[in-house]
């Protein structure tokens, strides 16, 4: 019979384990499992909530105008969260910031499914954004670390399989969310954060490495920078929610946290962006440039289409889950077959021409459309989500410093969800007064043309052809 002592014993035994790097010289395949499933919380939480818009309208009364709130509370926390966590990350390694991030998406988690009122509610969202922002840029730190302990400088196979993860969660999401729904009312979507949250503990207790902080002594957070360029993103929603000439003073708001803000970040000595690196670092910029202008349309597509499915077409919530499910897999197939492709141009250049064709084939939508059009044009969208998110995640591991990948790819997930802003008040500006067929098509042609614009920034870059060759040497060698 064993003991307590025993089992706790064996338990030490195993964290040891964990701890050490794998002997083959190869990846710690042990990482994994606690690098995928804390980084897929984030893409859970909010696309899982596209469904549930329409319910919790329902339930407090309120309007599409106010329920977008909840998506954008979200993205707004996340979006500062992102960099701030990233930069811990690099500092006092990912073990801590992943631990201390995903107990708080439990908590929150929690705090929304018994939420009494729609305030409260956006409150739980501010704190899954925070909880949330934690493991991606901890599961880059761990992959940039793994790869300079190994040797292999190109871990397209890790790389793919949290592109892949990310990617799939985010379009499965409102599927689930619709299950969720159908078996116990909008209030599941919170409570499954609570059994995703002591899985992401328990396994990063056992399986996570410790290491020493690396951040100086001296170096202070730029509280001053981070509240600026949250004034400068909640100045700008709040506008952007409900333009009106009464509101006038948000814009200029704005723009003073915008100019504060660079003339901070250029005079900081530890700067929460460094401007002056990112101008340096073009390819970079553009990387981010392309992540902003894809997830705009990839969530003006998710949260506008599911919304009018919903409303416009007179679909349940669960109905609606069920029509997105093929785009899941379109996303998936595409992600899983192209990831180990080098050719990072070729995946943008090829996702940005599906996605304005996506785009355009949203126009044919109706209220009597059949809904073999309807799971047709969703499939037609999963393919450029699969793509342009894998595309940039690999561009970004090359081109960022790596002694900065969790703060590099920590704004990363801000550039994807300033996105999700846009979307979401792109959402409440044709959706005044409900997800109508006029709206959505309207909506459609705004989409088409940032698609369009994407297309144009990505196929003239020829720096993203050199990287999938450098990138293709490299696994050659490692082979």
């Amino acid at each position: 019979m064993t003991g307590p002592t025993t089992l706790l014993a064996r338990l030490r035994s195993r964290r040891q384990e964990c701890r050490k790097p794998a002997e083959d010289g190869g990846f710690n395949r042990r990482l994994l499992v606690p690098m995928v499933l804390g980084s897929v919380l984030n893409p859970i939480n909010s696309s899982m909530i596209a469904v549930a818009l329409v319910p919790i309208g329902t339930a407090f009364g309120a309007p599409p105008a106010e329920t977008a709130w909840l998506v954008t509370a979200l993205y707004l926390a996340t979006a500062v969260g992102q960099p701030v966590i990233g930069r811990l990350v690099d500092g006092y390694g990912p073990r801590r910031l992943y631990l201390a991030g995903t107990a708080l998406v439990g908590l929150a988690g929690l705090a929304g499914a018994l939420a009494p009122s729609f305030a409260l509610l956006i409150v739980a969202r501010v704190l899954l954004g925070i909880g949330t922002s934690a493991a991606y840029p901890a599961a880059m730190h761990l992959t940039r670390s793994e790869a300079e302990r190994t040797g292999r400088s190109s871990p397209t196979g890790v790389l793919t399989v949290l592109a892949v993860a990310n990617q799939t969660i985010a379009v499965v999401g409102p599927t689930l969310g619709g299950l969720l729904i159908g078996l116990g009312g909008w209030r599941t979507i919170f409570a499954v954060n609570l059994p995703l949250s002591l899985a992401c503990l328990a396994l990063g207790v056992l399986r996570l490495p410790v290491a020493p902080p690396r951040r100086k002594g001296g170096e202070r957070l730029d509280h001053a920078g981070i509240a600026l360029f949250a004034v400068l993103l909640l100045a700008s929603m709040l506008f952007v929610m409900k333009p009106s000439s009464a509101h006038w003073y948000l814009p200029v708001l704005a723009l003073l946290a915008g100019v504060g803000f660079a003339l901070r970040e250029c005079g900081a000595r530890s700067p929460f962006i460094d401007l002056r690196a990112l101008v340096r670092n073009r390819p970079l910029v553009a990387t981010y440039l392309r992540q902003v202008l894809g997830y705009t349309t990839v969530y003006a597509f998710l949260y506008g289409y599911t919304q009018w499915l919903e409303e416009g077409r007179g679909l349940s919530a669960a109905s609606a889950g069920l029509v997105l499910l093929p785009l899941s897999l379109s996303a998936l197939t595409v992600s899983s077959l192209t990831g180990r492709s080098p050719a990072v141009r070729g995946k943008l250049v090829v996702g940005a021409a599906l996605q304005t064709a996506a785009c355009a084939a949203l126009l044919l939508a109706g209220s009597a459309s059949p809904l073999v059009l309807l799971v047709a044009v969703g499939v037609l969208a999963g393919v450029p989500q699969g793509l342009i998110g894998l595309g940039n995640q690999t561009a970004l591991y090359h081109q960022a410093d790596p002694a900065a990948i969790g703060s590099a790819a920590g704004l990363l997930r801000t550039f994807t969800y300033l996105g999700a802003m846009a979307a979401s008040a792109a959402n409440a500006a044709f959706f005044p007064h409900g997800a109508t067929t006029a709206g959505l098509h309207h909506l459609a042609l705004s989409m088409l043309g940032g698609a369009a614009l994407l297309f144009l920034l990505t196929l003239p870059d020829r720096s993203l052809s050199r990287m999938g060759a450098t990138v293709s040497r490299a696994g050659a060698k490692e082979n």
